[in-house]
């Protein structure tokens, strides 16, 4: 019997011929990272038990993205405790305040390459599965040891395979799909599992909207999303690279324990709406769902591409005066890419409020709170209870063009409200 591209990963990095769903391996690590978040608990770890140095200094990846920069006191004594950490230990990979998101960063710097297995003290490590990686996210715990020896434990996922046809609708996006299939499946229908996504529609995508699917994947429950490389993959690949790849793929005779087919063509725009990645409804029966700030960011849609097609929507247009709008690029160099192109002078036209690279707003940690009853439509990931501020306030999840179209509005919005077809034209090209 066949291997899925997961089994044939992590079989590779524990030194066997073949693996199969629910064995124990150990396994060699390419690459381990944490947060400003994270390190500080693996980084206490360590310490406690005396552990003074760390497999390979260019094979960990620290990263102050979440807090930073500092919102308090705490914060940057996180900040200073694994700034510290990175110093003692001659940490090759250690990206300070501002350099933006791990899961924008780090394939975006070459350091996860095709057949890599990462494993990261973050829940959206899977983000990298876009590029025929396996990556997933563990506990400090977990890390501090993969830090110190170079190797994890792992139980081997199922694989799940979703399958989508044809080709996404106009302002239909990555965002979408991924929407669409945890609409499908719910928070818990991946669970521990590997989700492989392939088909028409997928392969149309750029590489900026597969990172999104992929980071979502954990949101249904996955131990990881993965994308099988093709040509987009290998020539994004080819310009970052700071080491080899190694490509693999699927067997025509593999097993999954759930194959899902869809057709791209047929969906429309989706927004989940409070309190789970899984209450999926379409746009066009969301638009009756009034806002008080739109977000366009985070490590799922901070990307390049995410912000031309909002400034293509904002462009020549004001934001609500009752909305907030607040645009945060995923890294720096995507914010110089967007300073570049114009694209931060017309957020701030339109009235937007335009951040340093960090996560912010999307765990509710700064530069975008929300009150009691406020309601924000979002670009990011999640949107349970308190996830962006008070208990009591509601965060909806949407792609970009639907956040950009909300925040002139100050309701949820179909881009095509906003925008004539011959701008939905040029936005696209």
């Amino acid at each position: 019997m066949g291997m899925t591209i997961t089994e044939k990963i992590i079989a590779d990095h524990a030194g066997k011929k073949e693996v199969k769903p629910g064995d124990l391996v150990t396994v060699k690590i390419d690459l381990a990272m944490a947060n400003d978040v994270t390190a500080p608990l693996a980084i206490k770890i360590l310490e406690k038990y005396n552990i003074d140095k760390v497999f390979d200094p260019e094979k960990i990846a620290l990263v102050l993205s979440h807090f930073v920069p500092a919102k308090d006191i705490k914060s940057a004594e996180q900040a200073k405790m694994v700034r510290d950490f990175a110093k003692k230990h001659n940490i090759k990979w250690f990206f300070q305040e501002g350099e933006g998101i791990e899961h924008t960063i780090l394939p975006e710097e070459g350091l996860v390459v095709p057949g890599d297995l990462v494993v990261g003290a973050d829940s959206h490590t899977c983000t990298y599965g876009a590029l025929g990686a396996f990556s997933t996210g563990m506990g400090s715990t977990d890390i501090a040891y993969a830090m110190a020896t170079g190797e994890t434990w792992l139980r081997v996922p199922h694989s799940m395979k979703f399958i989508f046809y044809g080709k996404p609708s106009p302002w239909v996006m990555g965002k979408d799909l991924i929407l669409h299939t945890i609409g499908q499946i719910g928070v818990d229908g991946a669970l521990y599992k590997a989700m492989e996504f392939e088909g028409e529609a997928i392969r149309h995508l750029s590489m900026d909207q597969r990172f999104t699917i992929t980071n979502m994947a954990v949101e249904a429950g996955a131990k990881n999303g993965i994308i099988a490389p093709d040509e987009k993959t290998l020539q994004y690949v080819s310009q970052r690279a700071k080491k080899p790849w190694k490509i693999y793929h699927s067997d025509p005779d593999a097993e999954y324990s759930e194959i899902y087919e869809w057709d791209a063509g047929k969906l429309e725009p989706l927004v989940a709406w409070p309190y789970l990645p899984s209450n999926v409804h379409p746009v066009s029966e969301s638009t009756h769902i009034t806002i008080d700030q739109a977000f366009i960011g985070s490590c799922t849609n901070g990307r390049i591409e995410d912000l031309r097609i909002a400034a293509k929507i904002l462009k020549g247009r004001k934001v609500h005066p009752y909305v907030r709008c607040i645009v945060i690029p995923a890294s720096k160099k995507v914010y110089m890419q967007a300073l570049k192109e114009g694209l931060i002078d017309i957020f701030l036209e339109a009235g937007c409020v335009v951040s340093v690279s960090t996560c912010g707003p999307c765990l509710g940690g700064h530069m975008g709170i929300l009150a009691e009853g406020e309601r924000c439509i979002s670009t990011s990931n999640r949107n349970f209870p308190g996830r962006m501020g008070h208990p009591k306030s509601e965060a909806y999840l949407a792609n970009p063009a639907v956040v950009a179209a909300s925040a002139v509005l100050g309701r949820i919005a179909h881009p095509e409200e906003v925008v004539s077809l011959k701008e939905v034209e040029e936005a696209l090209v």
